[in-house]
């Protein structure tokens, strides 16, 4: 069975976020155009997401130097359990929707935890003698993103490093296919926000039909 894992970033719901709005409308979409396909909700505002901290790399340290699961602390057991259980279902799943708005020219931290927890070498990707090779190779990718401004070209082009993060990543692990739905605009031009949605609702529900 194909496994989509949606993965969404934001406090709030559909209701108050572009983003979200455009992500739902994608997703239910997808759904009925793919009813026998498993869908998995990452909502990482309400997941247990472990920081790489001082237990983590204590953790790791002592199985490295050929100690037992068992012989962990048991704030070092909760925390690199969890992130391997977060890297394994990451890497058991087909297609990846990132769902995230643009703060601060990138996305909220809770992504980035989310992205540390995943990057695992050997699973994720590997270390050669040519450099890192990605081992996601069969997999694809959607990012969804609102944009309050306009930064798919213009001066702000430059500054927006939410999607180009996400783009650099997925490269990083292989992942061939990727895709950006963005909503932009509609603080800069309140007058044409609600047109901007749904246009962007518009798009989200043709991209459901192919991806």
């Amino acid at each position: 069975m194909t496994k989509i894992m949606y993965i969404t970033a934001h406090p709030h719901d559909d209701t108050m976020s572009y983003s979200m709005a455009v992500g739902k409308a994608f997703i239910e979409t997808y759904k009925e155009k793919n009813p026998d396909h498993e869908i998995i909700h990452m909502d990482l505002y309400k997941e247990n997401i472990p920081e790489i901290d001082v237990d983590v790399f204590s953790g790791w340290g002592k199985l490295r130097s050929g100690g037992s699961f068992d012989q962990l602390s048991e704030e070092e057991k909760a925390k690199v359990g969890r992130l391997n259980d977060l890297v394994d279902q990451f890497v058991a799943a087909d297609k990846y929707v990132f769902v995230t708005p643009l703060w601060n020219f990138s996305f909220p931290p809770v992504m980035k935890a989310y992205i540390d927890a995943v990057s695992v070498a050997g699973k994720t990707f590997k270390y050669t003698e040519q450099g890192p090779v990605g081992l996601l190779t069969d997999k694809k990718a959607l990012h969804i993103q609102a944009r309050g401004g306009i930064y798919s070209d213009g001066p702000a082009a430059a500054m927006e490093m939410g999607h180009r993060y996400l783009d650099i990543i997925r490269q990083f692990y292989g992942i061939p296919s990727f895709e950006g739905l963005f909503v932009e605009g509609h603080n800069a031009m309140p007058d044409k926000a609600e047109e901007i949605k749904e246009n962007a609702i518009a798009r989200a529900k043709d991209l459901a039909h192919t991806f």
